[in-house]
């Protein structure tokens, strides 16, 4: 008779192992996404606030954000209110890449520093970049360097917070690259500033990663750790 072959859910390079893989694969991203959980909650706000915008007509979502923005006369009002209120909107209504950079610098971040630590760089590079861009851009409209109404302009977003977090994570990167790595950072943010046409919230992103880079206090004890769970081999 002739010998059976052995059917995919029985050898070891049939679809048993295929479906292990993908366990594997699923278990892992669980595991990423539920040990940064400030990460993914506010990443979840942000994807139900995007929904509730792109149901909006584009006139009262002008309107709407704005009242929630970190601009001069918003602040002058309700500080504490917008300077919450505006992390949790996404100007120009776009999800996906924030999604994708939330798990790649917010998520990392996390992991490493704690959720609290973590969420300390995060509000302090997004409070200290609002209050320093809005200072510069009021110092602007009293030089008539910027119009009047530039008190009232949309200011709304994550991105202050994420660079703060991508800059704080220079800490993370093991030597000899974080100079390198702090290097990057600061060109990217910085060639902005020096080019034509530049605007508050460009000097709001270089603020940002300078704050994070001054977390450097609150990486100390993750390098610590780090270093106690990889001792140096003697």
């Amino acid at each position: 008779m002739p010998r059976k072959r052995p059917g995919p859910t029985t050898d070891g390079n049939g679809s048993t192992r295929t479906t292990d893989h993908h366990r594997t694969r699923l278990t892992a991203v669980r595991h990423w996404i539920a040990t940064a959980p400030g990460t993914y909650i506010w990443l979840a706000v942000l994807f139900v606030t995007t929904v509730v915008l792109h149901r909006m007509s584009p006139a009262f979502e002008d309107e709407f954000l704005r009242d929630r923005s970190t601009n001069l006369h918003e602040l002058s009002q309700n500080p504490v209110r917008v300077l919450i209120s505006s992390a949790f909107w996404i100007d120009g209504g776009r999800w996906l890449p924030y999604a994708v950079l939330f798990t790649v610098f917010h998520a990392t971040a996390e992991h490493w520093l704690g959720t609290l630590r973590w969420l300390a760089v995060a509000v302090a590079a997004h409070v200290v970049a609002t209050l320093v861009s809005e200072g510069v851009l009021a110092w602007a409209i009293r030089q008539d360097h910027a119009p009047q109404s530039a008190a009232d302009a949309r200011d709304i977003g994550v991105s202050y917070a994420l660079a703060g977090v991508i800059a704080a994570l220079t800490y993370r990167v093991p030597p000899p690259w974080p100079y390198v790595y702090a290097f990057a950072v600061l060109v990217f943010y910085g060639i902005p500033l020096v080019a034509d046409g530049r605007t508050f919230t460009d000097v709001g992103h270089f603020t940002a990663v300078l704050t994070g880079l001054a977390c450097y206090p609150l990486t100390r004890h993750a390098r610590e750790r780090g270093e106690t769970k990889h001792p140096t081999a003697q």
